[in-house]
């Protein structure tokens, strides 16, 4: 047993990065801010502080985690090769919402990897947490700070919703900019290949790296992080409709819709906008905020309209599908 599973703490919350960095060096794990949601994080390189994070969410050891780094340089502590494609993506994107999928170095724990050969990698742009990492000597790996499978975490009260007690310190850096995970992109035979859908849109991508293939795995064994058919789901039955479906349809109970950008008038449901501006940014950023609200509502049913299938909203209709209670 991790000796470190009955340990209780006073958690604190701030923006004090020292504090947090003093934890992390300790071997403790710290909830920590980034641009897209917030992390659950340790030091890389430490199993038993890994194993940790798994414990604390109650994550598979085959759903692999993402390390984050201190900069472009720090990438060659926990990666064997760069491809030329990798760095043109780095130099565009970097510090941003993407990560790479590269060869890792042994000095990567297996469990970080789920004994895969490749390591998750990117660096995040929240100031709070380049200034943390900077200050550290090791990566970071962290997946989200929520319960493994539930909707993300975007501010730090979301955290400590679920973690009072049982992490030292949640580093506070405000509601998250982005509000959904980092696009994920591999590499085979120098093509560029999207596994996950993020805050980078597959649009900006190509401009990039021409041709980017799109292959979204939907496995119940994955190879890259946030991969499996179930995830980032509310407590509540969620279920896909159009716009055009849910009106002309029959609604028993009480219902919650969460509307891209219209706001309307119906008996027993209640609407809950996105982006009024239409805004795909926007309605990324509000996403699993507004999926929290909605759960904690008490509705019998919560339904989500599929948004266009272009740049960001095509992320947003990967995360609604993967919390969805009818997959096929």
């Amino acid at each position: 047993m991790n000796p470190k599973s009955n340990k209780t703490f006073i958690t604190a919350c701030g923006a004090d990065v020292s504090a947090a960095a003093d934890f992390l060096s300790q071997g403790e794990v710290v909830a920590i801010p980034t641009e897209t949601v917030y992390g659950l994080a340790c030091n890389a390189f430490d199993e038993q502080a890994v194993g940790e994070v798994f414990r604390l969410k109650n994550r598979p050891f085959f759903d692999p985690l993402i390390v984050h780094v201190a900069s472009m340089e720090r990438v060659m502590d926990v990666v064997e090769e760069l491809p030329d494609v990798a760095r043109k993506l780095m130099d565009a994107f970097w510090p941003g919402p993407l990560t790479l999928l590269l060869p890792k170095k042994s000095t990567v724990p297996d469990m970080v990897t789920s004994g895969l050969g490749t390591v998750a990698v990117r660096m995040p742009s929240h100031p709070l947490t380049q200034e943390l990492l900077n200050a550290l000597d090791f990566p970071l790996a962290a997946p989200s700070a929520n319960p493994f499978g539930y909707v993300s975490p975007t501010t730090s009260g979301h955290v400590l919703g679920h973690f009072d007690g049982q992490i030292p310190y949640v580093l506070d850096g405000g509601a998250c900019r982005v509000g959904i995970e980092s696009t994920i992109v591999g590499f085979t035979d120098g093509d560029a290949i999207v596994y996950r859908l993020g805050g980078i849109s597959l649009e900006s991508l190509n401009e990039v790296v021409s041709g980017c293939e799109l292959e979204l795995m939907q496995s119940s064994i994955p190879s890259a992080p946030g991969m499996l058919k179930s995830h980032y789901a509310p407590r509540t039955p969620l279920t896909i409709q159009s716009l055009e479906e849910f009106k002309s349809g029959h609604h028993m109970g009480s219902t919650a819709f969460i509307s891209f950008k219209d706001a309307f008038e119906m008996d027993g449901v209640d609407v809950f906008v996105l982006s009024p501006l239409s805004d795909p940014s926007e309605a990324a950023r509000n996403l699993f905020k507004v999926m929290r609200q909605v759960d904690s509502g008490n509705y019998d049913r919560i339904v989500a309209e599929k948004l266009p299938e272009i740049g960001l909203c095509r992320a947003i209709n990967d995360r609604l599908f993967r919390a969805s209670t009818h997959l096929e």
